[in-house]
């Protein structure tokens, strides 16, 4: 074998692809609506945390939830009882993006309009209930809306029906990275070609009984009953686990061409995508951060950038021990001390699968705002932990690109850079 052949196999990087985000929708425990959650999550308001009888017993009895959006009150109670909340939540954020893009789908061209949407367990709560239907009366009392209510699909083929969309329809469960590679693929879909606009993002409600018992039992999740509001504190000293959230996440990412054609205003651009996989464990990161480093490095080298150039991270930071440490150390390495650094967990909860779609939009709004928001419970930074945090009051900055890193159970890592029109 010649030298030539036995040589490492090297391909060339596409030339860099800036999608365009045209439209945001939001549904979070910090506000629905993109300027109720922003005002929620700049100005570091306490989220809706109180104990709830439901999960008395359990070590953590509590979750941030959304508390002012009924979606019988936005979708109608016939059209409700079709999906389970995940993809409610879903809906209700796809058509607050799309209306924020300007578009109107009883004039688009449906069949180059995709949807790709990341969850990491669909409808949980649906299944609970079926589950506990089942054991309690037995196998007639299980609804025959099982299958299509609780499957990770359900919020792609919920916001499809409800646009009208005929293009690609598709659902990412990669655990809590799941948004995030949701973005990623619709940024390859739209540079391949195969659509013109994508509806992108994440969606999660899995506050239940049974997840819960889980987290408690991994020891992922904080046990900070005397304060829910201040248990997620990501980056702080005092740090014990995360609180899950629910909510919704989308982004209206089109081909440059075609939001230029029309006219379109232009909040921010998809300029670059990274994967990987640890190869580590089921449940925790590389303990040298080598997997999300491969991840943000590849999505640096698809836009065309350089470390040097990102101003901004809205990190995974999920407030656990191990995780915000090996993130901080990894973002250090790559980065350097210069970007400022936020998670905004604190006020959303941890979302699972919705958390890269959630974080996502936020990152658009900062760059559009020059504004990082606050990892608001950061009340004694931890020492150990080399970045430059955010904390307490959100940070007027001048920057132009930005990154969102995400890490997800089974090794699963994703990062998008992003940056201003």
């Amino acid at each position: 074998m010649s030298a030539a052949a036995a040589a490492p196999y090297r391909r060339t990087p596409p030339a860099p692809f800036a999608a365009a985000v045209t439209g945001v929708g939001l549904v979070t425990s910090a506000g629905t609506g993109v300027d109720a959650a922003w005002h929620g999550v700049t100005e570091g308001l306490a989220p809706s945390a109180a104990p709830r009888p439901e999960l008395g017993g359990l070590p953590c009895d509590f979750f941030y939830s959304v508390t002012d959006c009924d979606p019988g009150d936005v979708l109608g109670v016939a059209t409700q009882r079709l999906m389970d909340r995940f993809a409610q939540l879903a809906v209700i954020a796809a058509r607050e993006a799309v209306a924020d893009a300007g578009l109107d789908p009883a004039v688009w061209d449906s069949g180059r309009v995709g949807v790709v949407i990341g969850s990491a367990h669909g409808g949980l709560p649906f299944y609970d209930e079926q589950a506990a239907a089942l054991a309690a009366r037995g196998p007639r009392r299980v609804s025959p809306k099982l299958a299509p209510l609780s499957v990770v699909n359900g919020a792609a083929s919920s916001v499809s029906l409800d646009l009208g969309v005929h293009g690609p329809s598709q659902a990412v469960s990669t655990a809590c990275s799941s948004g995030t590679v949701a973005i990623g693929t619709a940024h390859q879909m739209l540079r391949s070609g195969a659509c013109d606009i994508v509806i992108t993002g994440g969606a999660e409600s899995t506050c239940t009984r049974l997840l819960l018992a889980s987290a408690c039992s991994l020891k992922a999740v904080s046990t900070r009953r005397e304060d829910p509001a201040a248990a997620c504190r990501p980056f702080d000293t005092h740090r014990d686990g995360f609180v899950v959230g629910e909510g919704a996440g989308l982004l209206v990412l089109e081909h440059p061409d075609h939001a230029r054609a029309r006219g379109a205003t232009v909040r921010a651009h998809v300029n670059g995508y990274g994967a990987s996989s640890d190869a580590h464990s089921a449940v925790a990161p590389d303990p040298e951060g080598l997997g999300i480093e491969r991840a943000l490095r590849i999505a640096l080298t698809d836009a065309g950038l350089s470390p040097a150039d990102v101003g901004h991270v809205n990190a995974h930071g999920t407030s656990t021990l191990s995780n915000d440490l090996i993130e901080a150390t990894m973002l250090r390495r790559v980065l350097g001390d210069s970007p400022l650094v936020t998670s905004t967990k604190a006020m959303t909860g941890h979302t699972l699968g919705a958390a890269g779609g959630i974080e996502a939009a936020l990152t658009v709004l900062a760059l559009q705002h020059q504004l990082v928001p606050p990892t608001v419970n950061l009340d004694a930074p931890d020492p150990q932990i080399p970045i430059e945090v955010v904390a307490k009051e959100a940070r007027a900055a001048s920057f132009d690109c930005a990154v969102k890193t995400s890490l997800g159970f089974g090794g699963h890592n994703a990062a998008l850079v992003l940056t201003r029109p």
